[in-house]
């Protein structure tokens, strides 16, 4: 028997192709990790559309596979599991990924870890921190947006989450309103840096509801009646994003007030849910927090729950989008609850999970 475990990942949930090796270890070290967007689509269509985004795979996930295998001189026959997303997503790119996972398991008969990516995107946090169990998860990314307590690496229960849109889609909408194209959350958190998050008033969702459930659906409505209602600003918005000479300091205050919302929305339900975590474990004592997904890479977030709460870490920048690194590394977690082959191969995709205690 090799000493060495080798951890395939494969992400194709919505428009990033992404493939990662890993050697299981502890931690697991990432070997190879490439992905590839579909940025200009995105930009062309003003968001992500199923059917081009699973062509989009179809192209790219053979070029990356072979890619990654020379990367780092391994071939497919020297991976010992194959851990791919399944579940949630897109219907038509998750089951690229599932495919190609079934298609390389039925040629070297390699065992597959079907993978639910909302858990990866937490756990990626075993990639660069040391972290034990339980902990309070901080979900948000541009489809989601959801509070998780985590007992170990299977067992995720929801505490709470957003009713309609998801904190990423409420960036990136709000920016596609702004005129900053899309996704514009990333541009977003750079121009508020000019401005004054307190000069504009913007509501924030079930504000009054007593408990952790999110809504951003009425910001993003609040934000387009403000606009229209104030066309003057809109017009002096910058064609660089980053030269704060070139537009109006009203629209920087536009964008520092919008995503202060938004964040302030997270900070509040995040309080509720640190109450329930703590009556679930009988504990007074402030939880661990773990944030992952895409809106975690914003500064403004970092910055104020970090302040705090001194007891929450980030994951790393490079794992926070759908990646490859956050599948390969779930499935190493999770490597003995592998299917093995040849029954793998009736794996399907799921594009959508009940809510609660999967």
């Amino acid at each position: 028997m090799k000493d060495k475990k080798y951890i395939l990942g494969i992400e194709t949930s919505c428009d990033d192709t992404s493939i990662a090796i890993i050697e299981k270890g502890n931690p697991n070290k990432v070997l190879t990790h490439i992905t590839a967007g579909q940025e200009d689509s995105l930009r062309v269509w003003g968001g992500v559309v199923p059917e081009i985004a699973a062509r989009n795979h179809l192209d790219k996930i053979l070029p990356l596979l072979k890619a990654s295998f020379e990367d780092i001189k391994l071939s497919p026959k020297d991976i010992d599991l194959i851990a791919v997303t399944s579940s949630p997503g897109l219907l038509g790119p998750l089951l690229t990924g599932v495919n190609a996972a079934k298609t390389l398991s039925l040629k070297f008969e390699t065992p597959i870890l079907p993978v639910h990516h909302l858990y990866a995107h937490l756990e990626a946090i075993h990639l660069t921190e040391t972290i034990s169990y339980p902990y309070l998860g901080l979900l948000v990314s541009g489809g989601h947006s959801l509070f998780y307590s985590v007992a170990n690496s299977k067992d995720f229960e929801i505490l709470g989450g957003t009713i309609d849109d998801a904190s990423g889609e409420a960036f990136d909408k709000g920016g596609k309103l702004l005129g900053l194209g899309y996704p514009a959350g990333h541009i977003i958190d750079k121009l508020a840096k000019f401005g004054d998050p307190s000069k504009f008033e913007f509501p924030i969702g079930l504000k009054s509801s007593g408990n952790s459930q999110l809504s951003f659906s009425g910001l993003k409505t609040a934000l387009r009646n403000f606009l229209e209602s104030h066309p003057e600003i809109l017009a002096k918005k910058p064609t660089q994003y980053l030269d704060k000479e070139e537009g109006s300091k009203e629209f920087y205050d536009v964008c520092a007030s919008y995503q202060n919302a938004i964040i302030s929305a997270l900070m509040l339900k995040l309080r509720y849910a640190i109450k329930s975590f703590n009556e679930k474990y009988l504990s007074s004592a402030p939880p661990i927090i773990v944030v992952g997904g895409g809106v975690a890479c914003n500064s403004h977030l970092r910055a104020t729950l970090s302040n705090k709460y001194k007891n929450s870490f980030f994951v790393a920048p490079e794992y926070c989008s759908d990646n490859g690194a956050m599948i390969a590394n779930y499935g190493a977690m999770n490597f003995d609850s592998k299917i093995d082959f040849p029954e793998c191969l009736s794996l399907d995709a799921r594009s959508r999970v009940d809510r609660g205690k999967d």
